[in-house]
């Protein structure tokens, strides 16, 4: 099977102890002069029309964030909700080369016993995904509970996507950790205290589940660039070791107004007081990243 190749994501965090260090170099340059983003077509394959995403659940999870994630896939391509939603974050996608995509919830696989123990290299994380089938067009997402610990987790991802190889082909495949126990305040920022930077409050996360509501933006973020740049050669900004693809070139970016250790402005539910910007199926709320709108080469917010 081929090796990763996109270190994705520190998705939605400050990892300040070096993100602080890029937002102010950025900030001192928009003093003179800004160069615009733009993450550049490579002319690659891409995944559109009917994308399907299979689901490894590796670890404990209940009933209940297992449904959260489910529900919040289902609503990508969703009709029924009113803006701003999930859906219509999702349509961002549409400008991209190969739109519109919409999802469908494929297979899911419960792996609760820990069938390749609780510590995981990429190559163990590639086979299983491979576990939810080979398709064309497909993502198989491996989710890993909150006990188990990923090459790189915490360190410089929270989660990744890349290709495998069966006998038969290629296939994309996308990984996120569960971090309430093991780095909340990197990975499920800004539902948690980040560890390092401005100290601004946490919001409270719009599902009450603080490892798994970050986990949802981890998943938007690497979904976003599964599909926009699925075998390095679609769309990203930089270097292919390291590129800055739709959601990860927008890192932080929740609302307007947005800067390093505050997301932004986005809105707060009156009974919880819980934060969201997306609307979602079966009443639940999500808080998604910025997305990079191809039409206007800027971070898109819902709110």
């Amino acid at each position: 099977m081929a090796p990763i190749y996109h270190l994705a994501i520190l998705s939605s965090l400050l990892l300040l102890s070096s993100f602080s260090l890029v937002a102010s170099t950025r900030k001192l340059t928009a003093l003179s002069e800004q160069q615009p983003l733009v993450l550049k077509y490579h002319n690659g394959q891409l995944l559109s029309g009917n994308v399907t995403v299979n689901l490894v659940w590796y670890g404990k999870f209940s009933p209940i964030q297992r449904s959260i994630v489910v529900d919040f896939l289902k609503s990508l391509s969703s009709a029924k909700t009113p803006p701003p939603s999930v859906s219509s974050w999702w349509r961002t996608t549409e400008a991209y080369e190969g739109g519109p995509r919409s999802v469908a919830v494929g297979n899911e696989v419960l792996d609760e016993k820990y069938s390749l123990g609780k510590s995981l290299q990429t190559p163990q994380v590639i086979s299983l995904a491979s576990k939810a089938g080979i398709k064309n067009n497909a993502v198989n997402v491996v989710l890993t509970s909150s006990d188990v610990v990923v090459d790189g987790f915490c360190m410089s991802r929270c989660g990744t996507h890349g290709a495998g190889r069966s006998k038969e082909s290629k296939f994309a495949y996308a990984w996120v950790g569960n971090s309430e126990s093991q780095c909340p305040g990197q990975c499920a920022w800004p539902f948690h205290q980040p560890i390092y930077g401005p100290q601004t409050p946490p919001l409270v996360a719009p599902n009450g589940d603080v490892g798994v509501d970050g986990m949802v933006i981890n998943l938007a973020t690497v979904l976003a660039g599964t599909v926009t740049n699925p075998f390095n050669n679609g769309y990203y900004q930089g270097s292919s070791d390291a590129p800055l693809e739709a959601v990860s070139a927008c890192t932080g970016i929740f609302g307007k107004g947005s800067y390093p250790g505050y997301p932004g402005e986005v809105l707060v539910d009156k009974t919880s007081g819980a934060s969201y910007n997306a609307i979602g199926e079966n009443g639940r709320n999500h808080l998604l990243p910025a997305m990079w709108d191809p039409k206007t080469s800027t971070c898109k917010t819902l709110v």
